[in-house]
């Protein structure tokens, strides 16, 4: 099983940042793509941010040029640095994270999530 813990989310004026982080842990051997996904109220998931095993990146439209993903393989970590915030990136945020376990099995976690809230 993986077990992700995510923190850094908060409330902030628009123009702000926040910086997210998700630390997994667990029967992992190996993480593959790492993600952010967010959900705004009455709204569907929808991505926000990924990020493979060899660093590349891919972003929805409305975060590019906004928000950072990076991730720290030694620590089984994924950030989502998230500049010049606006009211509409006010959302749950959830990592997501694929691993593979010690059978050999591809798991598929996510985190708690955790509350953005920017203010105008």
């Amino acid at each position: 099983q993986v077990q992700l813990v995510e923190s850094g989310g908060g409330l902030v004026q628009a123009g702000g940042s926040l910086r997210l982080s998700c630390a997994a842990s667990g029967n992992i051997v190996s993480i593959k793509t790492m993600g952010w996904y967010r959900q705004a109220p009455g709204e569907q998931r929808e991505l926000v941010a990924l990020i493979t095993t060899t660093e590349s990146t891919n972003y929805a439209d409305s975060v590019k040029g906004r928000f950072t993903i990076s991730r720290d393989n030694a620590k089984n970590t994924v950030f989502l640095q998230m500049n010049s915030l606006k009211p509409e990136d006010t959302a749950v945020y959830y990592c997501n994270v694929g691993s593979v376990n010690r059978l050999g099995f591809t798991l598929n976690a996510w985190g708690q999530g955790t509350q953005v809230t920017v203010s105008s």
